[in-house]
């Protein structure tokens, strides 16, 4: 209906726009394609012409909307409201036994009708995190080639080089973030080349959900570099490069052309960066000249140091007194190490006396001068010069020389915290604190109830993925959960709303002091580290109002409608800003219904009309 509503001066609609939450300019696009946005493309054709969108099968529209879509006759009678849907999802959901089976149905229901898989995950986030994203995720990259069904996501791979602004060209929507993996290094599963889309798919799922980010507005990117899993290059369902991985070199200049080709598209997109085994280069190279930030290292910090601050005021013990061993030196650990050294510089440390209490543990012991080996570039920060010469071999011996009162895992290695460390933690600290990062479960360092067995119920305790309450003594004990989705979706939204040109170190520790303060008077009675996760969508508002002040305290925001703005009117404006999937169908019966009001108001109607 382009040219009667150009005729009737009525504009098409558009999803994305300048009073939704995105609010950078939108350049004009061809018609879009995009089957998660339900009004882009409805009246930007003839209505003979007009063939319904994949979204748009949704048994909660009318009548009259579905006539308009064309898509009566196309579905049951029936109009159904929300709730009903809900809860045949449910049902469905619940005949499948496997994760692995319900990671494929939401994906298929992600696919086919986006508003109704998000209705699903925001209102039941705490049982759907666990099987869009980790642990669950795991599996799906693992199978990705073999369960591969349809396209969620852009592919760049290393023979597009020269052509990449090409490739993005072809991709339909107006993104405003993106989440871009190489593959090689999926959470402790190794190199899994393109299987590791999954991870870009998931983490934009919880931007979405947890965040308010329009679907629409998201760009799932994994760029192919080859990889070095030869068990990948001989299955013949694999579905990447049949290559060797690229250089660093080679990536390097293949990531600048990614990352300019990704600006002049979308200037300004936010670009998280996820799970490449080395992930500082990038980070470094580009964080101070794009909108960028590295989730591995950067939101990891950030949401074990919001734990931290809480953990560390209910233990008791000052931050000078504390003791940090880390089992695991990667990115991730030594990222995580210094957001809590910052902490503790703001509690009125030195740099150097903040650094001093962390021990760092890797495959060949504590990380020292004198070690003998050659340290990575990241280890050297933290590396000890007052062993006198000892050298502690494993985590045992440095756990007996230090005595600790953090005990920190990253490392990936299930259930190295042996109920004799645990034990030993207890005996030395009032309220030992104990992080088993690691992801996926199996490769968690401890279970909470080991921790809750072995130091007596008295474990400030957090792990990385998901377990089970403990009862001790009668008491129910609730896990914490040092899961990233706490922090990234509203530094991302922060980031959007602010039209932040950089994401500065400050604005990732104010996410971070944001979350720290999220806790519900109850939840904090209560012992908890982190909010309940059912109330994801206000720590996400929280969270990114944290960000947003950063921003404009660093001078990087761009976003003049915000100045002077007390913390009322913020709060008020971003949750307004925030997409909710529960509004959509009631959003789309007033534009339809209001087109159609306009079309009868017009002498003659429209000729050719379906309606």
């Amino acid at each position: 209906m382009l040219r009667l509503g150009r005729k009737l001066g009525i504009f098409p609609f558009r999803t994305v726009s300048k009073e939704s939450y995105s609010v950078r300019p939108v350049k004009p696009l061809d018609p879009p394609r995009n089957p998660n946005c339900l009004t882009a493309s409805r009246f930007s054709m003839s209505a003979s012409d007009r063939t319904p969108q994949i979204g748009e099968f949704d048994t909660s529209h009318s009548i009259a909307v579905r006539r308009f879509n064309r898509t009566h006759g196309l579905i049951p009678p029936a109009v159904e409201d929300q709730d009903l849907q809900l809860q045949r999802c449910l049902k469905q959901l619940s005949q499948r036994q496997k994760s692995i089976d319900k990671y494929l149905y939401l994906s298929g229901l992600r696919n086919s009708n986006v508003h109704l898989f998000y209705r699903l995950t925001t209102k039941h986030i705490k049982d759907i995190a666990p099987l869009i994203y980790t642990p669950t995720v795991g599996d799906a990259c693992l199978q990705w080639s073999h369960n591969y069904v349809q396209p969620e996501g852009l592919y760049l791979s290393y023979a597009d080089k020269g052509r990449v602004a090409s490739v993005l060209h072809n991709w339909p929507y107006q993104a405003e973030i993106t989440v871009v993996t190489d593959g090689s290094r999926i959470l402790g599963l190794g190199d899994l080349g393109i299987n590791g889309m999954g991870i870009p798919v998931g983490k934009l799922a919880l931007y979405t959900a947890c965040a308010g980010i329009r679907p629409e507005a998201t760009l799932p990117l994994m760029l192919d570099l080859g990889t070095g899993n030869k068990e990948l290059l001989e299955d013949p369902l694999y579905m990447g490069s049949r290559r060797e991985k690229a250089s660093a070199r080679d990536e390097q200049e293949f990531m600048d052309e990614v990352m300019i080709a990704l600006n002049e598209k979308w200037p300004g997109i936010v670009v998280q960066f996820e799970d490449f085994k080395n992930p500082f280069p990038a980070l470094e190279r580009y964080q101070h000249k794009y909108t960028c930030f590295n989730d591995d290292i950067q939101g990891t910090g950030a949401v074990v140091l919001a734990g931290i601050i809480n953990a560390v005021k209910k233990s008791g013990v000052p931050v000078k007194g504390q003791r940090a061993v880390f089992m695991g030196a990667g990115s991730a650990g030594v990222g995580v190490a210094k957001q809590i050294v910052e902490y503790f510089m703001r509690e009125g440390l030195t740099e150097e006396q903040a650094r001093e209490c962390f021990w760092l543990v890797d495959t060949k012991g504590l990380v020292t001068n004198d070690r003998g080996d050659k340290l990575a570039d990241h280890k050297i920060y933290f590396s000890r010069n007052d062993n006198a010469g000892q050298q502690y071999k494993t985590l045992a011996e440095v756990v007996d020389y230090v005595k600790p009162t953090i005990l920190m895992g990253l490392s990936t290695m299930g259930g190295i915290f042996s109920p004799e460390l645990l034990k030993k933690m207890a005996g030395w600290n009032k309220r030992p604190i104990i992080f088993p990062l690691s992801n996926p479960s199996a490769n968690s360092e401890c279970t909470f109830e080991e921790a809750v067995k072995y130091t007596e119920g008295r474990a400030l305790f957090a792990s990385g993925s998901p377990f089970p309450p403990e009862i001790y003594e009668g008491q129910t004990l609730q896990p914490g959960q040092g899961n990233n989705m706490y922090v990234f979706p509203g530094i991302g939204l922060g980031t959007i709303l602010s039209k932040s040109t950089v994401v500065t170190q400050s604005m990732i520790y104010a996410s971070a002091e944001a979350l720290s303060t999220a806790l519900t008077p109850s939840e904090r009675s209560q012992g908890w580290l982190y909010p309940e996760i059912a109330r994801i969508r206000d720590v996400s508002v929280i969270v990114a109002m944290g960000v947003i002040r950063a921003a404009e305290k660093a001078g990087v925001d761009r976003e003049t409608r915000i100045e002077g703005m007390k913390d009322e009117e913020l709060e008020k404006w971003v949750r307004s800003k925030m997409y909710d999937p529960s509004e959509e169908t009631e959003r789309v019966e007033r534009e339809v219904h209001s087109f159609i009001e306009e079309v009868a108001a017009t002498k003659g109607g429209i000729r050719g009309s379906h309606l």
